[in-house]
């Protein structure tokens, strides 16, 4: 992922004017994250705007967060309490941390994959999420109508496929796909896990 040049200052401002409904998306992101969670991963951190308002919601929560750009990473194991939250370098693509998870969040991250990235993503979070545990994607789609098409893609590394799509591949990583928010070409999903997850604890 290209490691875009921001300042901590200006990066809500830039969101805002590349995000048309930023704010409305991260309120339903939050939102769909339900209530009581400890254990949190969030795949692309960035600054760590999700994960201030997730751990506002979740008060006994520890999260831990990574993204590809050092640049963000940086900015939030400097910003986020240290107590809390863990922040990693990484790839969306590399392994994940070992769960399980009661909550994986990523806002504005997956349309960075490809296709066939998206759906082996979401087949690894099935296997990290614990009992009952719930994926929150929130993030931008290739609309059926093409008007609907109000955020800033860069193609060079924004792939976005569309809803039915991401459905598709949430359904078959063993996850159960529920549309919570749309509003033009963004989309906020919430999977649930079974409660035989791949990665629930057995009490045997």
């Amino acid at each position: 992922m290209r490691d875009y040049s921001f300042t901590p200052e200006s990066y809500l401002a830039m969101m805002r004017a590349a995000v048309p409904g930023y704010d409305k998306l991260e309120d339903e992101t939050v939102a769909a994250t339900g209530a009581g969670a400890r254990s949190v991963l969030e795949l692309g951190i960035g600054t760590g705007e999700t994960a201030r308002r997730v751990l506002a919601r979740h008060s006994e929560a520890k999260l831990v967060g990574i993204d590809g750009s050092p640049g963000m990473v940086a900015v939030a194991r400097d910003t986020l309490p240290v107590h809390r939250v863990r922040v990693l370098v990484g790839a969306l693509e590399d392994p994940l941390p070992e769960g399980p998870f009661d909550l994986v969040v990523s806002a504005l991250a997956v349309h960075h994959l490809h296709a066939d990235g998206k759906a082996d993503l979401f087949r690894r979070i099935a296997n990290a999420l614990g009992s009952d545990g719930r994926f929150v994607l929130a993030d931008v789609v290739t609309p059926v109508d093409p008007s609907y098409v109000v955020t800033a893609i860069d193609p060079e590394v924004d792939y976005p496929s569309t809803l039915d799509e991401q459905l598709a591949w949430l359904d078959a990583a063993g996850m159960d796909p529920e549309v919570t928010w749309t509003h033009r070409d963004l989309v906020v999903i919430v999977g649930t896990a079974p409660t035989s997850a791949p990665g629930a604890q057995s009490d045997d």
